[in-house]
């Protein structure tokens, strides 16, 4: 009898897991992680190491979140354009947590993690923006939908400059307003590893002589630009992108990358303003700027491991593998497409053709060759879009009338497309609609 009671509660795990692992985890938080820091105050333990401890907790229960949702998306793999660019998306806070926790541990690693971290950051920016592009691509005509939209302007403090041209154009200025930032942080974060082998580069320390303040000017500009970019193209297309929550996933990713870089910013010129001082015991009259600097990054890397939770439960939610789910799609295997999502020989095709694109622009100023039309690639008619949620506007592409458009800016690998053309030689016309 017992027996049989715990087969039937093990078949049911779907409806238990979930309470389970909610009460395991408030009384890890709201239990364990007090009593743990009690008892290591009560035995004097150093308070670095009592922050690398807690740091790790909540390290270690951010990341199984992620990866069961990363998980799901690829045990429900039915939009294959969308979905890679969401789990790239999603590694980024085991990027984060990993990264913050190994440096607290071990500062001497922090100039290797902190590089990889950063060029992480950078790619997750540009895939944010893909994701943005391929859904509406694959709703409508996007360049056509953009051209009837009413002139967006620039807002403040850009408001002086005059507004970019609706269409392919306005929809490429962004594009690259993007794409800068990857390409710029990519380079400041090799020449700051550079830097920092030869001794000159030192996070936090302003002088003159040292190249984190020219790199750190170079970066915010280059995330004013990024951000500006983001934020105006939502503006343009807030109506059609309503469908897929897209301020929850905005405000993710700029929650992660971005406030955790002023975060950063913040607690550097708190302990220079020596606001932060009678915490770590650095003496006000002769403060050792050596000091100040390891103790901003542990307090920095602290935080992060502990956002790292939050930002895991908020990801959790906002890039949810629910709207993908379709039991009648037949998905392949899942460790064929976890190697897909890894091949990024698509971000090799769109700089690639952004190059062209830009390079196409200035030949049309230099030669003064206007138009409508000046934007590689032309435009054709403007196709209906369809109301519905997330989950309708995923799942059931079919349901769209009308013929569909050429896909002008869907990213696609090379490995994707082989597979697509395998798919497409060997299933019928309702299947490849699901791709």
């Amino acid at each position: 009898m017992c027996g049989e009671r715990c087969r039937v509660l093990c078949a049911q795990w779907r409806l238990w897991i979930r309470p389970l692992v909610f009460v395991l985890y408030g009384g890890i938080i709201l239990g364990f992680v007090p009593y743990l820091i009690y008892t290591l105050i009560l035995h004097e333990i150093n308070g670095f190491k009592i922050a690398w401890l807690i740091g790790g907790i909540f390290v270690f229960m951010a990341i199984p979140i992620t990866l069961w949702e990363i998980v799901q998306h690829l045990i429900n793999y039915t939009k294959p354009k969308l979905q890679k660019h969401i789990i790239r998306i999603l590694w980024m806070v085991p990027v984060y947590a990993l990264n913050a926790w190994l440096v607290l541990g071990y500062p001497s690693w922090a100039p290797y993690l902190d590089t990889a971290r950063e060029c992480y950051e950078a790619y997750v920016i540009y895939n944010f923006m893909m994701f943005l592009l391929n859904f509406l691509d694959d709703e409508m005509d996007l360049d056509a939908t953009m051209e009837t939209k009413p002139q967006t302007s620039h807002f403040f403090p850009l408001c002086c400059l005059k507004p970019w041209r609706m269409g392919r154009e306005f929809i490429h200025r962004c594009k690259h307003g993007i794409l800068q930032y990857t390409v710029f942080h990519l380079l400041t974060t090799f020449i700051a590893f550079v830097c920092g082998q030869a001794g000159v580069y030192e996070e936090g320390k302003l002088s003159p002589k040292n190249a984190f303040v020219y790199l750190f000017v170079v970066n915010n500009l280059s995330q004013f630009v990024a951000m500006y970019c983001l934020v105006l193209f939502y503006k343009a297309m807030r109506r059609e992108l309503d469908p897929m929550s897209p301020l929850a996933k905005f405000l993710c990713i700029k929650a992660v990358v971005f406030f955790s870089f002023f975060q950063g910013v913040a607690i550097m010129f708190l302990m220079k303003a020596q606001f932060m001082h009678d915490i770590f015991h650095i003496p006000a009259e002769d403060p050792d700027e050596a000091e100040e600097r390891r103790d901003s990054s542990i307090m920095q890397n602290f935080l992060i491991c502990i956002e790292m939770f939050m930002a895991a439960v908020a990801h959790h939610y906002a890039f949810s593998y629910k709207p993908y789910v379709d039991e009648e799609y037949e998905t392949g295997n899942c460790c064929h497409t976890f190697l897909l999502i890894w091949d990024i020989s698509d971000v090799r095709s769109d700089i690639r053709e952004h190059v062209y694109v830009v390079s196409e622009g200035m030949k049309r100023r230099l030669t003064s060759r206007g138009g409508s039309s000046g934007w590689p690639g032309g435009t054709s008619s403007l196709s209906g879009t369809s109301g519905g949620d997330e989950h309708t506007r995923l799942i059931a592409p079919h349901a769209h009338s009308g013929s569909r458009t050429p896909h002008r800016y869907m990213s696609t690998s090379e490995s994707e497309h082989d597979v697509l053309i395998h798919q497409g030689e060997t299933s019928d016309p309702e299947d490849m609609k699901a791709i």
